[in-house]
């Protein structure tokens, strides 16, 4: 399987991937060097350097693993189940109820153990 992946590679992927590491160093170091600029012009100029960074990564074969690797993420998530709010707020409840019930009794093992330490010390 590694070799039918590695056939699919082009030859240009790491010049792709160089690429993608100098856009992000350059947002970076711009970032820094613009300090005293506004924020909102930095972020801007971060968004838009991420977003030329993922095309260019996409072009990649790895890039394209990945982004359909998203997609069918997308697709299991939906395919789950999720709690109802009430489903949600009862096992919270009986989350914390066990909390608190195992934080008394440790509470109480570790007096009793001090407890019984302080007299064997004593």
């Amino acid at each position: 399987m590694n070799i039918k992946a590695e056939a699919k590679d082009s030859r240009f992927d790491v010049v792709k991937w160089l690429v993608v590491a100098a856009l992000v160093l350059v947002a970076v170091v711009g970032n820094q060097y613009y300090s005293a600029e506004p924020i909102l012009y930095r972020v801007i100029a971060l968004l838009v350097m991420a977003v030329f960074a993922a095309f260019v990564a996409l072009q990649t074969s790895k890039g394209r693993s990945f982004f359909t690797l998203l997609k069918e993420a997308r697709v299991e998530i939906r395919k789950v189940v999720w709690p109802t709010r009430q489903e949600t707020t009862q096992t919270t409840l009986i989350v914390v109820a066990v909390v608190l019930i195992m934080a008394l009794l440790l509470w109480g093992l570790d007096s009793l153990l001090g407890w019984l330490v302080s007299m064997i010390v004593r």
